[in-house]
Order: structure tokens, then C-alpha cells, then sequence
């Protein structure tokens, strides 16, 4: 009797699976639209308490606009992380050798909305927010590490596109046969700890700046780690390659699986 149950169960559950739609980035396109609505409103708030009340670290006013920020998206992005690899790995497929082609396909469109967002918040943190902290810099002398435009890069920017990064990596390694059973994909590596090594080198660039009172040249020696990592992201092309070969042997011989027509 049990096992009829597991049987039917598992039919049930392959019936499920396999009315998914292949292509379904309703999510991907509203966390896309969320995020940059969400950083259109970080500029605003520059725009009107930059000037008014982030000249000064150390006044009272600089206290109630600018560090609640720091505080609070450092609390909530550590939450953020932990949940994010806890549900991840909780949820992972435990024999992901073993997935049907349909499911593999739709998981790899699910990677590619990851990619997409990723590559979105990277933009954000690391070009936006990156060339407004500078243009800062060279306009006013620090007094100390913490500024209205490094608040919001360091602290808010930067680890979000680290999340959504690691998320996406994390996905393709629990769901993924590509990249969870041939060893570790170099190029998926590269992609996500080039630009989270972005954070670390800003550490040092904060210190080196506020101690030395540099002048803020692109080309000053703290700035060749930003130039170093942030190649790291043209690896997105090498990733680009296996998902395009998988795809394609995925497909070859499988279109009655997969739901779409021969080729010809």
C-alpha cells in the first residue's frame, strides 16, 4: 500500500512539474523593477540630504539622516544573506543528477532571470553609485569614511548585488547538473567573486583615503583593485557559453519533452 502511495505521490508530482511554464521571469522583471525603483528613491534621498545634512560626520544632523541607513541595511542585508543560503540550501535538489530535461531547461531560464538581476544591481553598485562616490570625493575632502555617497554604495548598493550574486550561484550549484555535478564552474566563480572582492578593496581605498587625504585620482594606486576585480565580470561570457551548450543538448531529441518544435 505504501508503495502504490509513493507512486501515485510521485506521478502527481511529475504531473506538477511538468505544467510549469519553460519561461517564467514574472519575478525576475518585478525584483528588476523593484530594485531600481528602489535606488531611484536612495538618489532622491541624496538629492535632498546630501547637501543639507552630509557635509559633517560628526554633526547631529549626519547622525539622524545618514547613520539609521548604515545601521538598519546592515542589519536587514545580513538577514537578507543568511535567509537567502539557508533557503537555498534547504530547498536544494537532493538528486539533481537524476532531474528530467524539461525541468533542467526551465531551472536554467530561472539562472538566466538571476544572471539578469545580478547584473542589473551590479550595475548599481559597482558603475552608478561607484562614479557618484567619486565625483564626490573630488568635489569636497572627506572627513571620514562614512559619507552620504559611501553610505549608500558600501552599505546599501554593494551588498545587494553581492546577495543577489551568491544567490544565483548558489541556485545553479543545488538545482543544476552543469554546474553541481562536473566540479565547480571557474567562469561562475570568477563572476561572483570578482566584483564581491569590490567590497574589500573599498575597505581599503576608505582607509588609505580619510588616513593619507589623497587626492581622488582614477588612476591612484588604492584604485587599481576596483580596475583588477571588476575584468572579473567579463566571465559572465564564459558562463553564457555552458548554459548555451546545455541548452542546446538539452533540446536536441528532446522536443517532444520540452514542448517545443524541431528544428529543421
Amino acid at each position: 500500500m505504501t508503495f502504490i502511495t509513493e507512486k501515485i505521490r510521485g506521478a502527481v508530482s511529475t504531473a506538477a512539474v511538468a505544467e510549469r511554464p519553460l519561461v517564467d521571469l514574472k519575478w525576475t522583471w518585478i525584483a528588476t523593477a523593484a530594485i531600481c525603483a528602489f535606488f531611484i528613491g536612495a538618489r532622491e534621498y541624496e538629492q535632498m540630504f546630501g547637501w543639507k545634512a552630509g557635509m559633517d560626520s560628526y554633526s547631529g544632523e549626519f547622525q539622524t539622516y545618514w547613520m539609521p541607513i548604515l545601521y538598519i541595511f546592515t542589519t536587514l542585508e545580513l538577514i537578507a544573506f543568511l535567509g537567502l543560503v539557508f533557503y537555498l540550501f534547504k530547498t536544494r535538489d537532493l538528486d539533481v543528477a537524476k532531474v528530467e530535461p524539461r525541468e533542467e531547461l526551465r531551472r536554467i531560464f530561472h539562472l538566466l532571470g538571476w544572471i539578469l538581476l545580478y547584473g542589473i544591481a551590479l550595475y548599481w553598485g559597482a558603475s552608478y553609485f561607484s562614479e557618484q562616490e567619486a565625483a564626490w570625493n573630488q568635489a569636497l575632502v572627506r572627513d571620514s569614511a562614512f559619507t552620504p555617497v559611501n553610505i549608500i554604495q558600501y552599505y546599501v548598493a554593494d551588498p545587494i548585488y553581492i546577495i543577489t550574486g551568491i544567490g544565483g550561484f548558489l541556485y545553479a550549484r543545488t538545482r543544476l547538473p552543469a554546474f553541481a555535478c562536473h566540479g565547480w564552474s571557474t567562469a561562475y566563480v570568477l563572476l561572483f567573486i570578482g566584483p564581491l572582492m569590490l567590497l574589500p578593496c573599498a575597505a581599503l581605498n576608505e582607509w588609505g583615503s580619510t588616513v593619507w587625504i589623497m587626492e581622488e585620482l582614477a588612476v591612484a594606486p588604492l584604485h587599481w583593485g576596483f580596475v583588477f576585480f571588476s575584468w572579473f565580470s567579463l566571465s559572465v561570457f564564459g558562463v553564457s557559453l555552458l548554459i548555451i551548450g546545455r541548452i542546446r543538448e538539452l533540446s536536441s531529441g528532446y522536443e517532444d519533452v520540452l514542448g517545443i518544435a524541431p528544428s529543421e
